[in-house]
């Protein structure tokens, strides 16, 4: 376990979601522990290894010394590591998934005229809400979500859990657009722990309601605010697939750090992998 003091050291230094701890408390069961200057989390036998160090997140040296230290603990069944590069200690039929983290840079740069035009006709029908509480309404988009949708049941926890980071991450902050009438329209969270780093960690829409842009509505507030703060970036998660890695380039935003997952049960015959719910906090699925 990690210490009070050394917990926030590890949060005010993130650079990717996973190292926020109190995210990663919400939605899972798992023990935040240091390994080297990367933190992990432990749920069992499983030990997730985000091998980000805290130094320089490009660090494959310190990453590499972190996983030495995780492939020890005991009682280790399977470790998965979340890291610029695929671990030298992973076996050689040990699956990899490639992925990069996207991040706008801050102050944002001039916005393209497509997106502008987007911006101002959601703002002609929307109204921004930022301190109204995760109601009713923004649990039935996400159920809606959920039945609509095949996911991963650790993919499932999570976004069912989105009340619990907003209560339990003293940073969390949501977003909501509303229509004339009241009605929700679209809502989005961030996180904003970290000295440098915000973090948009889900989006969601309703696609029978929204008008054009609201994604990108509730996306820019979240910005605004991230500026508002003094950050000097935000992290818009991972490409995951091509419709959403265009949505934040059209943002401006740049693949800044590759997350490669390997994951292996060591001293074991490779059979694939088998990732735990923290393995589905690298894919930020949202209903864009």
């Amino acid at each position: 376990m990690i210490g009070p003091d050394r917990l926030e050291r590890v949060t005010a230094g993130a650079v990717v979601p996973e190292q926020v701890i109190a995210y990663v408390r919400a939605v899972s069961e798992a023990a935040p522990s240091l390994f080297g200057s990367c933190v992990g989390y432990r749920s069992g036998e499983r030990i997730v290894l985000v091998g980000y160090p805290l130094e320089d997140p490009r660090d494959e040296a310190r990453m590499s010394r972190a996983v030495e230290e995780a492939l020890s603990s005991p009682g280790l069944g399977r470790i998965t590591v979340l890291g610029p590069a695929r671990p030298s200690q992973a076996p050689p039929a040990a699956e990899s998934r490639a992925d990069a983290y996207f991040a706008l840079a801050l102050p944002a740069p001039p916005r393209e005229p497509k997106l502008r035009s987007l911006l101002r006709r959601a703002a002609r029908e929307l109204v921004l809400e930022t301190e109204g509480p995760f109601g009713r309404e923004h649990a039935e988009l996400v159920a809606r979500y959920l039945r609509e949708r095949e996911l991963a049941e650790g993919t499932r926890r999570i976004f069912r859990r989105i009340p619990r980071v907003l209560e339990t991450c003293p940073e969390a902050r949501l977003f909501s657009a509303r229509l004339a009438d009241g009605r929700l329209a679209a809502f989005a969270v961030g996180e904003f722990s970290p000295l440098t780093t915000a973090c948009f960690l889900f989006c969601f829409r309703d696609k029978d309601l929204a008008p054009p842009g609201s994604a990108d509505f509730v996306l820019a507030a979240l910005v605004a605010e991230a500026e508002r703060r003094g950050h000097t970036r935000v992290n818009l998660g991972l490409g995951v697939n091509g419709g959403i890695a265009f949505f934040k380039r059209k943002w401006g935003a740049a693949a800044f750090l590759p997350c490669i997952e390997t994951s292996w049960a060591p001293g074991r015959p490779q059979a694939g992998r088998r990732g735990g719910i923290l393995t589905r906090l690298r894919r930020r699925l949202w209903d864009g």
